[in-house]
C-alpha cells in the first residue's frame, strides 16, 4: 500500500518548501478525518489535478518526529478529554527531510481556531532549556512544570490548493513510545484540511464527502497517550478506539 500511494504522489506537480509557506496558516481552521489507509490512493487519485505535493530533496513522503511535554499530572492530556477550550499542546518536531527541529506551541480556543507558534531548535531537548521554558510561557501565558511524556513518528503527504489558501495532509504509519510501552497503528490513516475558514466545498473535502468520509475529531496525541498509559482517564475516547479497531480491522 505504501508504495501504491509513493507511486502515485509522483503523479502531483511538486511544490517548493518556501513556496508552500505562502500557505503556512498558523492561525487556521482544522478539520480532521480517519479513515483506512487502503482508501488514500482513491482519493488521491481525485484530487491529483487540483493540489501540489510538498517536495524536499526529491522526497514526498515527509517522516515526522514529536516528542511531546506534559505536566505530571498530564493537564494538557486531560483538558483535551474533558472537552475544554482553550487547549494547549507542546511538543519538539523534526522535520526528518528537512533536518530542522521546532519547539511548538499549539492552542485551540472554543471557535475551533489553532493558533502555533514556534521556534528552531538545535535538536531535542529531553530537559526544556530556559529558553525554551521561557517561550513556552510567554506564548501560553502560563506556568507549567513540563515533562516528556511520549514520543510519535510518521509519514506525511502534504498537498496545497493551486485555487485557494488551503492545505492538506495525509497521515499514515503512525507509531508511539514512552519508556515502557509502544504502538504500531498499521492501516490507519488521518486527512487533516488545513484552512482560513471551514470550506466544505474544497476538492479534498467534495473527495472524502463522496465516499461517506465525515469529519472526527481525533488528536495523535490524545490517541497515543491512551496506547500507552495504562490507567489513564480515557471514557470519552472509548469510541473512537473501536472505530479505530473496525477501520483497521
Amino acid at each position: 500500500m505504501n508504495q501504491k500511494i509513493k507511486d502515485i504522489t509522483k503523479a502531483f506537480k511538486p511544490i517548493s518548501l518556501q513556496e508552500m509557506d505562502e500557505v503556512s496558516l498558523m492561525n487556521r481552521s482544522d478539520t480532521k478525518f480517519l479513515l483506512p489507509l487502503r482508501q488514500t490512493s482513491e482519493i488521491l487519485l481525485d484530487v491529483l489535478n487540483d493540489y501540489s505535493v510538498l517536495e524536499i530533496n526529491q522526497d514526498r513522503i515527509m517522516t515526522y518526529n514529536s516528542l511531546y511535554f506534559d505536566t505530571p499530572k498530564h493537564d494538557f492530556y486531560l483538558c483535551h478529554h474533558n472537552g475544554k477550550f482553550n487547549r494547549i499542546k507542546v511538543r519538539i518536531r523534526n522535520y526528518v527531510e528537512s533536518k530542522i527541529h521546532f519547539l511548538e506551541v499549539k492552542r485551540k480556543n472554543g471557535k475551533g481556531i489553532t493558533k502555533k507558534s514556534r521556534i528552531s531548535l538545535e535538536g531535542f531537548e529531553r530537559t526544556l532549556s530556559e529558553g525554551s521554558k521561557k517561550f513556552v510561557s510567554q506564548t501560553t501565558k502560563g506556568e507549567f512544570n513540563l515533562k516528556p511524556i511520549l514520543e510519535n513518528r510518521f509519514n506525511r503527504i502534504t498537498l496545497v490548493s493551486k485555487a485557494n489558501k488551503e492545505r492538506a495532509t495525509l497521515d499514515f504509519n503512525l507509531s508511539f513510545k514512552n519508556k515502557t510501552h509502544h504502538k504500531v497503528y498499521n492501516g490507519l490513516a488521518i486527512i487533516e484540511i488545513k484552512q482560513e475558514g471551514v470550506d466544505r466545498n474544497s476538492s479534498i473535502y467534495t473527495a472524502l464527502k463522496k465516499r461517506h468520509i465525515l469529519p472526527y475529531s481525533i488528536s495523535k496525541y490524545c490517541l497515543g497517550m491512551v496506547s500507552l498509559y495504562e490507567g489513564i482517564k480515557y471514557n470519552n475516547f472509548k469510541q473512537k478506539l473501536l472505530k479505530i479497531q473496525t477501520l483497521t480491522a
